[in-house]
């Protein structure tokens, strides 16, 4: 299946501020893109680099005045939905590969400490393994209401089970907290996918979070918001959770005037869906300015 993919970012500066924009297809996953072209306006100079969890990152500077940032890329992906084992195992902690261990251990959105007993409590019982992590996906999926959370920079993992809802982002870090709590090593994905705003939802199309679990050698992806078999997954980024995935990241004062996601099976022409998220801040990645309080978007 083919599915053409892409964003467009629009700010205003007063002087120059250096930038990082995380959209491009996450290099190692089980996609291949066919072609991928960027438009920036004004010309600006940039290069792509990779982070320290192996995502694409595109570096460059907004000039002063209006600039468009614009990624397009056609992709190919599986027909069918994500691959899964059912019966893949857990992992005992003394044998886990080096690099997996961080994702066992608390992050500025999964907060173990806090949630280790309510997390033991709802999961000590159930068959480590594959059995566990889709028992954490059924009860996150039935117990936590989209949209029901006024989610914010500052909304961690407890602040979801507290208050029972939240959006993507949130389903995500609260899944990933619980299955660290169980000892299930776990990292934050955002990406694109085409089919994850049901028809009933009316709302402008974003990026979609989610997350992959470590069994049996191999990363798993999971998605305890939808917590169903879907196809088209393109990840982005990758890491311990939102913080290491920002879509755009500055340094310096600029407007976030505009953004635009499309996700389109190829053949498929339907108008783009525009969201106009105002403030540093979006659903499913956060606009990070580094010294700078991260401020709440406007209603």
């Amino acid at each position: 299946m083919r599915v053409r993919v892409g964003c467009e970012f629009r700010y205003e500066s007063q002087a120059p501020v250096p930038a990082l924009v995380l959209v491009e297809p996450h290099p190692d996953a089980s996609h291949t893109v066919v072609e991928g072209t960027w438009d920036i306006e004004p010309a600006t100079a940039s290069h792509t680099y990779r982070d320290a969890f192996g995502n694409r990152v595109r570096r460059l500077i907004l000039p002063p005045g209006d600039a468009t940032l614009r990624y397009d890329a056609l992709v190919e992906v599986p027909d069918g939905p994500a691959p899964a084992k059912p019966g893949a195992i857990q992992h005992p902690i003394e044998d886990l590969p080096d690099d997996v261990l961080v994702y066992t251990l608390a992050s500025r959105y999964c907060l173990t400490e806090t949630l280790s007993a309510v997390a033991w409590r709802h999961f000590g019982q159930t068959e480590p393994g594959w059995a566990r992590v889709q028992a954490i996906c059924d009860w996150i999926h039935q117990n936590i209401r989209y949209g029901g959370l006024h989610s914010t920079p500052a909304t961690t993992a407890v602040d979801v089970y507290v208050g029972g809802g939240g959006i993507c982002r949130d389903f995500a870090h609260l899944a990933i907290t619980f299955c660290r709590c169980v000892n299930i090593p776990a990292r934050y994905v955002f990406g694109y996918l085409p089919e994850f705003r049901p028809p009933e939802e009316h709302t402008p199309m974003d990026f979609h979070a989610w997350f992959e679990a470590y069994l049996d050698g191999q990363w798993w992806t999971f998605d305890a918001r939808f917590n169903r078999p879907l196809p088209g997954w393109i990840p982005i980024g990758v890491g311990r959770d939102a913080v290491d995935v920002a879509m755009v990241t500055t340094w310096g004062s600029t407007i976030f005037r505009r953004m635009v996601v499309w996700t389109d099976t190829e053949g498929n022409d339907a108008p783009v869906a525009v969201g106009n998220h105002g403030e540093p801040v979006t659903s499913e990645g956060l606009v990070i300015v580094p010294g700078q309080q991260p401020q709440e978007p406007p209603a």
